[in-house]
Order: C-alpha cells, then structure tokens, then sequence
C-alpha cells in the first residue's frame, strides 16, 4: 500500500499534523512578534521587508499579491516604511509609470538580524534532536511546502 493510501485512511493522524502545524505557526508568529519589539517595525512591515529581501524590488501590487493585502493597505504600509528609512519607491526607467519598492541598508539590516536572531532560537529549540532527526524534519518540511505550493 503506497503512502497516500495510508494518509487517507487515517483522519486522526491528519488531525493531528494540523493541530501541530497551527500550534507550531502560533509559536513561531508570537516568538517573531517578541524578537520584532528590538525593533521599529510592526509584524506586517517585517513580511514585507522579508519579501524584498528574498525577491528584489517590486510593485505595490506585486507586494500586495505577496501578502495577501489590498493595493491600498500595501500603500499605507510603504508610506510608514519611507518614512522609517526602511524602503523608498523607484520609477522605472524605461517606463516612469512602473513604480518599484527598494529595500534601504537599514532595511536589509533589519531584516538581516532579525532572521538571524530567529535562527538561533531555532537552533536552542533543536538541541535535543539528533542530525538525522533535524534533516528529516528539513526534507518533510521542504517536501510538504511543495506540495502546498503546487494548489
């Protein structure tokens, strides 16, 4: 019997991945939250930084697709961030009707230490699994967000 077969049939197991999916996501979101009071920004802001961080310049809209926010929202959220010194708008030279969101040194320093300090607290939370466990727990990880990706 392949793997599928098994997961359809046991709803409890299933049950309990998404118990601990959302209780580990809660964790992580409130840990990000505490990790972010070091800083001048707000939850939002540091997802949008992350964003330009990982993709390079985009739009408004590019960003607001990203983060599942209105055009406007994500307008209002720039504003305060140009005004942080975070991230300025560039027009586009061919065509000065494109306007790009740029990520600012101090922007990319933040962010920079931020992942880093969330790292480290990944790191002291996986000091009692095993090399092998933690690869695993990578591979699956990486395996399930490409299934996730693919809907």
């Amino acid at each position: 019997m392949d793997g599928k077969m098994i997961l359809k049939h046991n709803d409890q197991i299933i049950a309990a991945l998404e118990k601990d999916l959302r209780y580990i996501s809660t964790i992580v979101k409130q840990k990000g939250r505490e990790l972010l009071t070091d800083y001048s920004i707000t939850p939002p802001q540091f997802i949008a930084l992350q964003w330009l961080f990982e993709e390079g310049d985009m739009t408004i809209g590019d960003l607001s697709g990203k983060m599942f926010l209105a055009c406007s929202t994500t307008t209002d959220l720039i504003d305060r961030m140009e005004k942080k010194m975070l991230v300025e708008r560039v027009k586009e030279p061919k065509d000065r009707r494109v306007v790009r969101i740029h990520l600012l040194e101090k922007g990319e320093k933040i962010i920079g230490e931020v992942i880093k300090k969330r790292q480290q607290y990944l790191h002291d939370v996986l000091q009692d699994f095993s090399e092998q466990e933690v690869m695993h727990l990578k591979d699956n990880l990486k395996k399930l967000h490409r299934e996730m990706k693919k809907e």
